[in-house]
Parts: C-alpha cells; structure tokens; sequence
C-alpha cells in the first residue's frame, strides 16, 4: 500500500460528568472540553493540531457527555475544518484502553494505518505529524509524547524510561512512590492497528483468571486486579507497562511547552501559552492596538469580533475576551479570561481572574488574585451572573453563580 493511500484517524479522549469536579464552579454551565482557553474551546486545540496530520480522515471524540451537549459544537468545527468530527458516547467506564476498543469498529471503518489518541485536558502544541514520522522510522506498536519535568513534579505522572539510543521505552510506572526518572507520559500517542490486539490480550487473559474456579494463594493476592471487569482496561498499567523493553513501544520527546489542565487556574496559564502559539499560529487571532483608535494592547490578547472594548482600556498580557463582553474606559485587564456577555465598568481593574458568563464588575472595582496557577485560591473566579458592585474588591476567592458582592472579601469561597 503507497504512502499516499495510507489513511490516519485521531482519538480525543473528552472525559465525562464523573470527572471535571476540579473544574467547578466552571464546568457547572459546560462541558470542560468545550471551555474557551484563548477564546477557543479547550478541544478545539487539539482537533485543530489534527488537521495537520497527513492523510487525516476522521476525528472522533469519546467521552460519557451527552450527545446533545456536543453536538452544535461537532458539526461547526467539521465544517469549518473540512475533516468529519464525530462524537462517541461511552456507555459505562472501559478504562483508556477499553474505551478505544470499544468503538473499534468505527475507528478501523477507514482501515487506517495509525491512530492517534490524545486528551483533552492536555495543553501542549501536538507535533503530531513528527511524532508520526518518528513512529514509522522506529517500527513497533506504538509511540508516546513524553517530557522530561522537574524530578518533585514528575511522580504525579506517569514515569519512564527510554532507552537515550534508540529511543525504546524500557520501563513504565504510573505515578510512583520512588523516583524513577524526570521523563513523564504526555498523554498523547500514536499505534498502529495492533493496539486492538494488545488490548483484546488484557480482556482475554482476565475473562481466563476468571474462569479458574480454584484460587491459588497468589491469584487472591492479586484480587485487586482480578475484581476489575474483563472489559476495564487501562492503557497505562495494562498496556504500557507490560509491553516496555520489548521493542514495541517509543517515545518521542518534546521540548516545546507541557500542561495538564485539571483546575480552573490551570487553565488561565494554558490560555496564555495558546495565545503566545499564536503568534506563530495564528496571528491573526491576535489583537493589537496602540490605544488611539482601539484599545492599547500588550502582549497576547484575544478579543471576540462582538465584544465591545473602550479605546482607553489597557488589555493584557494573557487576556481572552469572549463573545458580546463589554469593556469600558480606563478599565485595566492583565491575565485573566473574560467569558460571553460580561460588562467590566469604568476603572474596574482585573488581574489573575476568570470572570464567568453575564457577570458584571462595578466602577473602581477589583477582581484579582496571587496567580499562583496550582493553588486552590491562586486566581479569582467568578462564576455565572455574578455581580460586583462599585469599589468592591475581590481577592483570592471563588464565588459561586448567581451572587452579588456589595462588600470585599479575600481568600473565601462564597457559595
């Protein structure tokens, strides 16, 4: 078969309603995938990294949300990218490996050559067509993303060892007790067809412990592993860690920027290292003024064509401004998301902030934060329709929808 009719399909793990607590009070009004980092959906970011893998003939989202809930969002990036986006429904939890067996049949519908499988809820810049590239020159299975962290950050990942020649994963441990190594498990691969088999094998060999009716003494050791259903299947303890060392999976090392975006601070950071790929990607996105006509822009921003900003204010760095928000004069805004249908009034100053659906912040107001990304306060949010009256000042809080605020407060979560 020529290169040329060799057809790739992308896997985007979306998640589901069990997962994304961490990201309330935002996920309270959507779906964490589709929350706007840079003014885009946070899936639209790896769907668009997609696009430029050659010979991409499907996406295919899976997660436990409602069809409905994606369904709008589906059909326009499919248009708009000219590459059909579908969206697959898990009915139970099949752990990450089961869950791409599952739909097997649809994923190998165009007999492709590779899959890739991503998530969502990383932050990176996909070089998805090198990783593909890199893949076919090694051979083997599969080939995984990896990043070399800080040694305190890296046991909260997944753990491995490649081999620094030849690049073959020698070992991997998920989020280990003892350090094992600084190169972790980005969450994003690409396998060949054969991954189905692999994963067939884990199902196979539990559906046989199963069927032993005599439990040997290190069969009920094991039991942990044994109550898990013959279909749960896990990509990094089933799949990974047994096939390390023999000559079926690689790794291909990024030195570009790495997040995970568990909470809602993670994601004001992820917002701004999309906007600073935009320069390179996408200029365009980008606003800029001098503050004559337009506003004075510094650093990355996205504004929405229907917000509304006043030529006095002083926007960014790191700002993203939704749909019809309304920004007035002398108002200052510096690393912070500014989500549809927000009215931020005269001198009101926003700093390390998310500032949700139809809120409102009064004049001489302050909505700011430490921006300290991975503390539980370290950047204020605001949830849906909440109002901050004149001179009030917020710090370091999280305030739930539908509240209004006529008095400060910091460090509270006001529920």
């Amino acid at each position: 078969m020529g290169s040329s009719e060799e057809k790739v399909v992308a896997v985007i793990m979306v998640g589901g309603p069990t997962k994304g607590t961490r990201f309330r009070p935002l996920s309270l009004n959507i779906p964490k995938p589709l929350f706007p980092l840079a003014g885009q959906p946070m899936v639209h970011h790896p769907i668009s990294a997609c696009k430029r893998i050659p010979n991409l003939a499907q996406i295919y989202l899976v997660g436990f949300y409602e069809e409905r809930e994606f369904a709008l969002y589906v059909s326009s990036i499919s248009n708009e990218l000219k590459i059909p986006v579908r969206y697959l429904r898990e009915d139970k939890p099949h752990g990450s490996a089961g869950g791409l067996y599952n739909f097997r049949d649809l994923i190998m519908e165009d007999s492709p050559s590779h899959i890739f499988l991503l998530n969502c809820d990383v932050c990176c810049s996909f070089p998805l067509p090198e990783m593909l590239e890199a893949h076919k020159k090694y051979g083997g299975m599969g080939t995984i993303l990896v990043i070399k962290v800080s040694a305190e950050s890296a046991s909260q990942f997944g753990e491995l060892i490649a081999d620094p020649e030849t690049e073959e994963l020698l070992h991997y441990t998920e989020k280990p007790e003892t350090f094992v190594s600084d190169l972790i498990n980005c969450g994003v691969y690409v396998f060949t067809p054969e991954v189905f088999t692999a994963i067939q094998g884990v199902s196979s060999q539990r559906k046989d412990r199963a069927n032993l009716r005599r439990v040997s003494s290190f069969e009920a050791l094991q039991s942990a592993t044994r109550s898990l259903p013959t279909d749960y299947v896990r990509l990094d303890q089933d799949i990974l860690s047994p096939l390390a060392g023999k000559k079926q999976l690689y790794t291909y090392e990024t030195r570009d920027f790495w997040e995970q975006i568990k909470t809602p601070g993670m994601s004001l950071k992820c917002s701004g290292l999309y906007l600073a790929q935009f320069r390179f990607t996408s200029p365009d996105l980008l606003a800029s003024g001098d503050g004559t006509k337009n506003a004075t822009f510094l650093g990355d921003v996205y504004v929405h064509p229907s917000a509304k900003v006043h030529p006095t204010a002083k926007i960014g760095p790191n700002v993203s401004i939704s749909a019809n928000a309304r920004i007035g004069p002398g108002v200052r805004l510096i690393s912070c998301i500014i989500l549809d249908g927000v009215e931020i009034m005269e001198n009101a100053v926003v700093i390390n902030a998310i500032v949700g659906w139809k809120s409102t912040i009064g004049r001489w107001s302050r909505v700011q934060a430490s921006g300290d990304y991975n503390a539980k306060l370290g950047v204020t949010i605001l949830g849906e329709s909440v109002g901050v009256e004149d001179e009030v000042v917020v710090t370091n809080s999280i305030v739930l929808p539908n509240k209004t605020l006529n008095v400060s407060v910091q460090e509270e979560i006001i529920l």
